[in-house]
Formats: structure tokens, C-alpha cells, sequence
């Protein structure tokens, strides 16, 4: 009699624990739904994009030489990342050469103007008669489109590598210049103050307070100038860019090979959304309290 009102007993204690053992928790399931879901919403917007491009070019309101169908663009794609009829790439070069030597003069160029941005934004942010003196400048830097001084680098510096990597530079370097200037100028002067009355020199002052506060804006900056510098590329290539991907743009367009075109633009741009993911990735690795305080 015991022993049966003991098992009775426990059965209904025991019985949830083992409805529920292999249920995902509500939390845990939420997350991956929502994880799941963020996945989904590019994939659906890139097929319904492919969709609409897909029925404009058999619509035959403009002509395929001026709207390929996506599946004349996908026979480019193939076309300059293989060798066909003894042909290798687009003229002699694979599109992901053509991509590597772009990235390449981009990241000496943006390189460049990243460092002297940031200096000249340390320096402009915490001398006041610095920023006075500079600052104007940078801003006429900063509302000039390449092309508008791409010419005259051209005429200093000639056709070479010269031109390219000088004006990648001078396009990364406002953006990061104004951030770094605008996040430094704003760090709280009690912090500055705290470090000082704790003994800390100028030098201590700049690496401990000044640098930490201002890296989430300066990173932001440099984003930014990546971006630019990406948006500069085609300009940057016009004069002998191949091979290389602008270069490799402008030579189609010059033939009217939009197929090519569209491929060396798509490469652009999803080079530019790799990189700024892995920004993005540091960004979050460095300033991990940055959206927390």
C-alpha cells in the first residue's frame, strides 16, 4: 500500500520533467528564429530583385544591350574568371586579379589617408589654433568629387600607380579626419581632468582618456573612408587602370559590354560588403562597450 501511494505520488512530479526534456527552450527558440529570419530577408529581397531585372529584360522595353538578362551577366562572370576560346579573363586577366590589384591600391591608398586622418585628428582635436588652421582646408577636401583634382594628380604625378594610390588617399582622409577631430573635441573634460589630478602627463592623458573615448567614432570614421575610397575607384582607374576591376568597368563600357560592367560592378560591391562586415566585426572586437553605456 505504501509503496504504490509513493509511486502514484511521484509520477506526477516526474511526468513534466519528461514532457519537457526535449522541447528547445522558448528564449533559445525565439533567438534562432530570429536569427533565421534576419538570413532569410536578404536572401528574399536578392531573389525578388533577380526576379524584377529577370521580366524588365523580357520585357524588351530596352534592348540587352543596354539590359542583360542575368543570365547573359552570369556567362560574363564565367567568361572573365576562366580562360574560353584561349582568351584568359578580360584582357589577360582573371576578374579575381583584376579584383586583388584594385584591393591592393586601395588599401595603400585608404591606408594612407587613414593614418594622416587620424593623426591630424588627434592633433586638430586637442590644439585648439591646430583645428583652426586646418580644418577649413579639410573640409574643401572633404566637398571635392575625385575626378574634379584626378586630372591634375595625373599631370603631377603621371599615369602610373602615383595618381591612383594619391587620390584613394586623399579620399579616405577627410572622413576619418573630421571623426576623430569631432570624437576627440567631445571627450568629457571631468575625465581629462580625473587623469590630470592623479598625476598623469599630457601623453598619459591622450593615451588613457583621450584615445579609448574617441575609438568608437574614429572607427566610424574609418568605415566611412573605406566607402569613399571604394566610391572613388572607377575615377581612380580611368587612366590606365588595367588591369584592375575599375579599369576593367571602363574598358567594357567603352565597348558597350554591359554584361562586363555589371560583373565588375557587383564584384565591387560585394567586396566593399565583405570588408565593411569584417570593419564592423573589429569595430565590435575593439569598443565591445560601444550601444552599452
Amino acid at each position: 500500500m505504501t509503496s504504490t501511494s509513493t509511486a502514484s505520488s511521484a509520477s506526477p512530479a516526474t511526468r513534466p520533467h519528461e514532457a519537457g526534456a526535449g522541447k528547445v527552450p522558448a528564449p533559445r527558440r525565439r533567438r534562432a528564429l530570429s536569427r533565421a529570419r534576419r538570413a532569410a530577408l536578404p536572401f528574399g529581397s536578392l531573389l525578388l530583385f533577380l526576379a524584377g531585372w529577370q521580366l524588365l529584360a523580357a520585357s524588351g522595353t530596352w534592348s540587352q544591350t543596354l539590359v542583360p538578362p542575368p543570365a547573359k551577366v552570369w556567362d560574363a562572370f564565367v567568361d572573365v574568371s576562366t580562360t574560353h576560346d584561349g582568351v584568359r579573363g578580360y584582357n589577360g586577366t582573371y576578374l579575381v586579379e583584376h579584383l586583388g590589384i584594385s584591393l591592393r591600391r586601395i588599401a595603400f591608398g585608404a591606408g594612407i589617408g587613414i593614418a594622416a586622418g587620424v593623426v591630424f585628428g588627434l592633433l586638430m582635436g586637442t590644439v585648439g589654433w591646430l583645428r583652426s588652421l586646418f580644418e577649413p582646408w579639410i573640409t574643401f577636401l572633404r566637398t571635392l568629387p575625385p575626378l574634379a583634382y584626378f586630372s591634375l594628380l595625373i599631370i603631377w604625378l603621371g599615369i602610373n600607380e602615383e595618381p591612383k594610390i594619391t587620390l584613394l588617399a586623399v579620399a579616405a582622409f577627410p572622413p576619418v579626419a573630421v571623426s576623430t577631430t569631432t570624437a576627440v573635441a567631445a571627450v568629457p573634460s571631468s575625465l581629462v581632468e580625473a587623469a590630470r589630478a592623479l598625476g598623469a602627463s599630457r601623453w598619459d592623458v591622450v593615451k588613457d582618456v583621450v584615445v579609448p573615448s574617441a575609438l568608437p567614432e574614429t572607427l566610424t570614421g574609418v568605415r566611412l573612408a573605406v566607402g569613399v575610397a571604394y566610391s572613388s575607384l572607377v575615377a581612380a582607374e580611368l587612366v590606365n587602370g588595367l588591369p584592375g576591376i575599375g579599369g576593367m568597368v571602363k574598358d567594357a563600357a567603352n565597348y558597350n559590354n554591359t554584361p562586363v560592367v555589371l560583373v565588375g560592378i557587383i564584384a565591387i560591391g560585394v567586396s566593399g560588403l565583405v570588408i565593411d562586415g569584417l570593419l564592423l566585426r573589429l569595430e565590435r572586437a575593439v569598443v565591445p562597450w560601444r550601444g552599452r553605456v
